[in-house]
């Protein structure tokens, strides 16, 4: 990695400790701060609302983060992309949107219990309002693979006539697994609604929403260089029609007449309110600057480093990987990997740790209670990471490891 890319993130400039939490949120580049500032303090105005220059301006902007979102994420319209306040509002957004909408009583979401609580929860909110209205539908889960992914022969087992939506993370906030679906094309009935959860993934690995054949997609601006509060929903045109307006109120998309709220456009239909406008702006700068770097190279120095810390975290007495690419077959990595040692808590692992300049994530990672042994220590790569701060980590977890077990 050149030194002219860590110097683009000025919070790691004259940092001494070791940043291994990008899946919790990536460092700022720059371009991303410097665009923040500027709204803030040149011609702030709001957006879609007035006919002056400043207010016409960021709309144009707005406008154009758009199409450049749709493009990154390879949507086929820009109207495909919906501006949300991050990955829990967009998945929220399709369980209220489409399935208050469309699901009858009977039918069936697959989804992964051991998912980001944020593909998790909206669905059992959503089984419960469905309920008080008389409508039951069941939610299925499916099994994890041991190498984090989806396991989609269970996926097969489990489908029946009555299932609406698949749910599934694109690359598993824990166990660092890339689950794609493919698979199950051509074998299950088209009419079944995908939904990728791409928090983790986008800003990290090439991401085509078109090739994953996903219906419904998300993304958190703040895990691919932008700023928190601000995401991506993406909605395939196909579904367009089965989706009712999400936050009714100020520039959404909806007609008030004599017999109620019509909905008009999209992406309007999901949108609502003042838009996070610098967020947006931010999201923008932050597909520059991912671009400028290449996602390819991103991904295949993210592959690097993990190969690396499972190599030098595998010989470690009484350390255990959790599912994930150190027990593929193959090669593989995405930036995350996760495991337990011995004799220690997470907890307790994560602050010696940090006391030591390795700032790791410990704990269930937003997984669901639900979940047994979910606790573990996580370590998450990018860009701005280099294979001797890898090196460091693994022979200080060697030394813990030697005390403690």
């Amino acid at each position: 990695m050149p030194s002219s890319v860590r110097e683009l993130f000025p919070a790691l400039t004259d940092a001494t400790e070791v940043y291994l939490d990008s899946a919790a949120t990536t460092q700022k580049p720059l371009p991303v701060i410097e665009t923040i500032h500027r709204y803030h303090s040149a011609q702030t105005a709001n957006a879609g609302r007035g006919t002056y220059p400043w207010a016409t301006g960021l709309s144009a902007r707005i406008a154009h983060v758009r199409e450049h979102a749709a493009t990154f994420i390879g949507a086929e319209h820009a109207d495909e992309v919906v501006f949300t306040s991050g990955a829990t509002a967009g998945l929220n957004a399709v369980a209220l949107s489409w399935g208050m909408a469309d699901l009858g009583d009977g039918d069936e979401i697959l989804y992964n219990a051991t998912d980001h609580a944020s593909n998790v929860y909206p669905w059992h909110h959503l089984r419960g309002l469905l309920a008080r209205f008389g409508r039951r539908i069941a939610l299925v889960p499916y099994r994890v693979t041991g190498t984090g992914e989806a396991d989609t022969a269970d996926i097969l087992a489990k489908i029946t006539p009555r299932t609406r939506l698949i749910t599934t993370s694109h690359l598993h906030h824990v166990f660092g697994g890339r689950t794609t679906l493919e698979e199950l094309r051509g074998h299950i009935d088209p009419a079944i609604l995908l939904c990728f959860d791409c928090s983790q993934s986008g800003g990290h690995l090439p991401v085509d929403v078109t090739e994953l054949g996903a219906d419904f997609a998300i993304f958190a601006a703040h895990k691919m260089f932008g700023m928190p509060g601000t995401g991506i929903l993406y909605c395939r045109r196909r579904v367009h029609d089965r989706l009712v307006p999400f936050l009714p109120g100020g520039a959404s998309g909806v007609r008030l007449s004599m017999g109620g709220l019509f909905p008009e456009a999209m992406p309007e239909l999901l949108e609502g309110g003042t838009p996070n406008i610098p967020g947006i702006l931010a999201l923008g700068s932050a597909l520059d600057v991912l671009e400028s770097l290449d996602i390819s190279a991103i991904a295949a120095h993210n592959r690097n480093l993990t190969l690396r810390l499972i190599d030098g975290l595998r010989p470690l007495r009484g350390l255990n990987f959790l599912p994930g690419p150190a027990h593929a077959d193959c090669a593989v990595g995405y930036g995350i990997v996760s495991f337990t040692l011995d004799g220690i808590s997470t907890t307790d692992l994560g602050f010696v740790l940090s006391e030591l300049g390795f700032l790791v994530r410990t704990g269930a990672h937003c997984t669901p209670a639900v979940v047994e042994e979910a606790d573990s220590v996580r370590v998450s790569t990018h860009i701005y990471n280099t294979l001797d701060e890898i090196d460091r980590f693994t022979t200080c977890v060697n030394k813990i490891a030697e005390e403690v077990t």
